[in-house]
């Protein structure tokens, strides 16, 4: 080979891709702003997830408990 990628050899345009390593700070910042912003929604609708599924735990576990204090009080009661 040239020198030349695998995909190359199917390009059949003129044109040339040039890639750079970066300098171009403008179209870099908007990038990581936007992938910040959807981080950002992703971290909002996680913590929503998390604070909605503690929820259920706790109310979960309080009717829990309160089903064994109450077959406990049941058994202990008796005479």
């Amino acid at each position: 080979m040239n020198g030349a990628s695998w995909a190359d050899q199917w390009d059949n345009s003129s044109t040339a891709v040039v890639r750079s390593g970066g300098g171009g700070g403008s179209p870099s910042n908007s990038n990581t702003a936007k992938y910040k912003e959807k981080f950002g929604h992703g971290l909002d609708k996680t913590k929503a997830v998390a604070s909605s599924g503690f929820k259920k735990l706790k109310t979960g576990s309080a009717v829990g408990f309160r089903w064994v204090k109450d077959k406990y009080h049941k058994t202990t009661n008796k005479h």
